[in-house]
């Protein structure tokens, strides 16, 4: 594991409780956000469903969330303990530990993936390997829906939520995020920019794409 997946990961682990109870009901201010699920969830249903990842889950909000939307949701983190808060939170759903660089998915067997923030902590050059992860286990004609912070530079976080961290978020311009898409093999269906709210220092971006039949 690599010295940012460490930090990444230890971060989470210490802030696990306090964060999700933080941002419990923070779709609920977010009708731009909502309505990329949505759209996401619709696309997938329309493509006669499946199985349908929250990468980097966190502690499930939006994993229970896609369930809401009529989909088959399971979630994956990097951290031990928000995993644990997310089946604590959400029994009935499917949670595990895992990394988005390496996968424990078969290939072409996704229906969809969620990347909600997830690659916010993901250095510049180890993106592509995380697009080329989510492409491989798509089905053909899955689509991808991927949530970032706009900008282009690195922020060091050492506390938050709380507590005393080590994280590094980086701000990407859509244009770099839709363009590493393409590389990957995956094709642009949609985005969004919006700008930030109250709680926000920078405007959000999402886009929506799929892997090719």
């Amino acid at each position: 594991m690599t010295t940012h997946l460490h930090a990444t990961r230890a971060s989470y682990d210490t802030v696990a409780v306090d964060y999700a109870e933080l941002i419990k009901n923070e779709l609920g201010n977010k009708p731009l956000d909502r309505a990329m699920l949505a759209a996401f969830a619709e696309h997938v249903r329309a493509g006669g469903g499946g199985p349908v990842a929250d990468l980097g889950c966190g502690p499930g909000r939006v994993t229970v969330h896609l369930e809401g939307l009529g989909l088959d949701a399971f979630g994956i983190d990097l951290s031990p303990e928000m995993v644990a808060v997310a089946r604590r939170s959400h029994p009935r759903l499917r949670f595990e530990v895992g990394s988005m660089d390496a996968l424990d998915i078969k290939d072409d067997s996704l229906a969809g993936a969620l990347v909600w923030y997830s690659t916010v902590h993901t250095p510049p050059e180890e993106l592509p390997v995380h697009f080329e992860e989510f492409r491989r286990v798509l089905t053909p004609g899955g689509h991808l829906l991927t949530a970032f912070k706009v900008g282009d530079e690195r922020v060091h976080l050492d506390h938050a939520y709380g507590h005393d961290l080590d994280l590094d978020v980086y701000r990407r311009p859509p244009e770099r995020v839709a363009e590493l898409l393409r590389h990957a093999g995956l094709i642009e269906v949609a985005r969004l920019v919006r700008e930030a709210d109250a709680r926000e220092n920078t405007p959000q971006a999402f886009i929506l794409a799929r892997k090719p039949h």
